[in-house]
This record gives structure tokens, sequence and C-alpha cells, in this order.
């Protein structure tokens, strides 16, 4: 199982937000691309973007601090980019700079032909990325919440060539609370395709609980908060993570 840090951008600097609340961030960083290079060099093998501008203006916003990102570490680990991703036009304008793959999620609700175009023409490099409350679907970088449950919402992305899901647990994001570990496990359980785990990851415990649940296989989780204020150590919860799988 991967441990994948997170950088999230808020007008060109790196922060964690609580509950995906945008007037409730943390900065970190005034530099992402250092802070991408920093986690490359404590072993990470690969980095989770988020335009959380792009994702509630529904186009690019952080382009220049992606694209210093990506050439900073692209070449050595893969970079995947969610937040505003919403035509063909953006979906190719990232891949252009070096993005090895691109999270729709809004759009993947909202859009499904543009979902479906944008796989048959980069197969296994689109991600779709389900945020839950209480297991019904949230868009529109949060700010909206449906009717419609996670699980079924992933099971119509099954046969259109998407690499992944990344399952979210909005209640729980930034807050440090543990990872919503039955709700991660009955979206893998009831899929083909691989699931990362996102949101409230907080500590080494976490990390052997995803492990070593017995019935379902988590391929990654997407670490934030814990890693910046250090209740996780990256490198020490990789190395947990490969000695349990």
């Amino acid at each position: 199982m991967l441990l994948i840090p997170a950088i999230d951008l808020k007008e060109g600097q790196c922060v964690r937000l609580r509950q995906g609340l945008m007037e409730d961030a943390t900065v970190f960083s005034d530099f992402p691309a250092d802070m991408a290079r920093h986690w490359l060099s404590q072993g990470a093998r690969r980095l989770h973007l988020v335009d959380l501008d792009g994702a509630f203006a529904g186009k690019p916003k952080n382009f220049s601090a992606i694209s210093e990102i990506v050439a900073s570490v692209g070449k050595e680990i893969p970079v995947e980019l969610g937040g505003g991703i919403r035509d063909m036009q953006t979906v190719e304008k990232y891949f252009d700079i070096g993005l090895q793959y691109l999270i729709i999620g809004t759009a993947a609700v909202k859009n499904p032909q543009f979902l479906q175009e944008a796989c048959q023409n980069f197969p296994n490099r689109i991600i779709v990325g389900i945020d839950a409350k209480d297991g019904q679907v949230a868009t529109d970088g949060w700010a909206s919440v449906s009717q419609l449950s996670a699980i079924d919402l992933a099971k119509r992305f099954e046969d259109t060539g998407v690499a992944s899901i990344i399952y979210t647990d909005i209640g729980r994001d930034g807050m440090m609370n543990g990872i919503n570990i039955d709700a991660t496990c009955k979206l893998a359980n009831a899929l083909t395709i691989p699931v990362i785990a996102s949101g409230g990851l907080t500590n080494l415990d976490d990390v052997r609980a995803l492990c070593e649940v017995q019935d379902c296989v988590i391929e990654g989780v997407i670490t934030g908060r814990a890693i910046y204020e250090g209740s996780i150590d990256l490198k020490e919860a990789q190395q947990l993570a490969d000695s349990l799988r």
C-alpha cells in the first residue's frame, strides 16, 4: 500500500483544509515545489496534488505552481492532480506538462461523456475522485451533497478505462480522527478497480489497520495534515506498510 503525500494548492501556497472549508486553511509552505522535493527525499513514491481554487472555479487556477512541482519531481515519481478538470483542453494541457494521472471528480458526475472521452484518449491515466459525506456524493469542491451513493456512482465507471477510484470521506478530511475503513472497504469490495483511501489518516495505527483488513485491498492512502504536523513520519509509515503487505 502506497503512502501518498498530498500537496493542496491555494493561491500558489501549500495548505491543508479542515473538512474542505476554504476559510479554514492552514498554510504549510509558500514554495510547493520545495515541499514536493521534501516528500521525495522522505521516500514518497507518488504525489497527490489538488488545485483547490480550481475545484471551486471549475478551471485551472494554480497552473504555475503545478508546473513547477512536475518539473521538479515528475521525472522521478508519478504525480497526480485533481481540481477544476472539466474539459478535454484542460486534460491535454496537464498531460502535456508531464502529469502521470488526472483526477476527475465533479465532472464525472455531471458530464459522464467527458469522462468517457478522457478515458478513451488516455486509458489508465484517469482517476475518478469520489468525495462523500455520510456515504452520499459531494461535488463542486464539496459545496453540494447529492442523493447519489458513492458505491452506485463508482460502479458506473468500472468499464470506462478508469485507473482507480480515490474515495474521500469529507467529514474526516483534515480532522485527523482516523480513516473511515468500513466505508472504504465496502466500496473496494463492490468494485473490480483499485481504491485509494483519503481523509482522516492520523497515525501509524491507521496505516496498520488499513493494511491488516482481511476482506479488502486498498491500493494506497493519501496523507496530508498528519505528515505536515508530524503525527506520521512518511518514511516510517511506508516501511510499515511494506512490511505488512
